[in-house]
Order: structure tokens, then sequence, then C-alpha cells
């Protein structure tokens, strides 16, 4: 993580902006994972991070954060509270995140919402970093999305998980969105023996 930490200052050198997609192909490759380590060893440096689970279906990202789900993103995005209302503290200095909140009927519609782009204006202005961890690509729409509004983004694969064929629809998928992947992390290598 720390390697990559490096390796992704220099990716978003040239980016738009400081907001940082994290995704996969497919569901269990680690995504959540990634996402809620690479923000802490990143708030590590001195930077302020925050954390954003837009998962609004199965996003899991509260339970590295030892807090619960009641109100998050979808509250936001559907008119509940204000912005300031779903940032949660970790108790790590720098470092924040915003949970999923409750599963919406309708969260693909929420994430194209003008509320969502003008979210990402005021994260991108209060914080360093804002990384944001999405649904698997070749599940839903949602991940392209979320990379119209990111800077950079990154897939995630899983060693023994996904095949070389997943991973090529997941870029395809992405180009036809004109979302630019910068990079992939493969999860979960093994070892073997030659």
């Amino acid at each position: 993580l720390r390697s990559l930490r490096t390796s992704l200052h220099f990716a978003m050198m040239d980016a738009d902006n400081n907001i940082l997609m994290v995704t996969g192909p497919s569901p269990g490759v680690g995504k959540s994972f990634v996402s809620a380590n690479l923000g802490l060893v990143l708030s590590q440096t001195g930077q302020r991070v925050l954390v954003v689970d837009a998962d609004m279906r199965k996003g899991h990202l509260h339970r590295y954060f030892n807090h619960d789900n009641t109100v998050g993103l979808s509250a936001y995005l559907s008119g509940q509270v204000a912005w300031e209302d779903i940032i949660h503290s970790f108790g790590t200095e720098n470092l924040d995140f915003i949970s999923r909140g409750k599963a919406p009927p309708n969260p693909s519609e929420l994430l194209m919402h003008e509320r969502f782009k003008s979210l990402m204006q005021n994260l991108s202005e209060n914080y360093d970093l804002v990384l944001i961890d999405t649904p698997p690509i070749l599940a839903v729409t949602d991940a392209a999305i979320v990379g119209q509004l990111a800077g950079s983004s990154l897939l995630v694969a899983r060693f023994g998980v996904n095949s070389v064929k997943e991973v090529d629809a997941a870029l395809t998928r992405f180009a036809q969105n004109n979302v630019e992947i910068k990079g992939a992390i493969l999860n979960c290598m093994e070892r073997r023996a030659t």
C-alpha cells in the first residue's frame, strides 16, 4: 500500500481533480479493503483524506471504520440531510469517511443527479484527496457514472478470481463511457513454487 501511495502521487499529478475512484470488475475482489487501507496510509502523510462508499446497494465500508450505516451518501443524495451531516470522523487524524447509508431503490439515478456532482465539488475543495469506493462495473453502471467526475481511477482485480476476459470487459466498459483507468491493483497474489 505504501508503494501504491507513491505511484498514486505521480499518477494523479496530471489529473483534473483530487478525486480517485477505486473500482473492480466483479464483487469480492477487495475494493473496499484497498479503499479503507489506502485512505489510512495516505492520511499518515499529513493529507486530509475522505473515503466515500458509493456502493449504495451492498457497500460495507462502514465496517472498516467501526461505524453504523444509518446516515450516509443515500440520505444526502435523496435530499434528507446536508452534506456536512454525512461526514464521519474515524478517530485518526486527517481521515474521514462517508458511509453508503440506507439502500435506496434507485442508486444509479441518485448518482446521476446534480446533487452528487455538487457534493464532489464541495468535498474536493475541503480535502486533499477524495477516495471513492464503487460497485463493480460489470454488475451495474454506477462506477461509469462516478468515473465521469473522478480525476483518476484504479481497477482492483483479484488473483485467481478475475479472468483476463473479465478485466478486459471492465476496461472496455469504462472506455465506452470515456473513463480512463490509470492503473490496476492485483489483489491477493499468491506466490507459488516453480
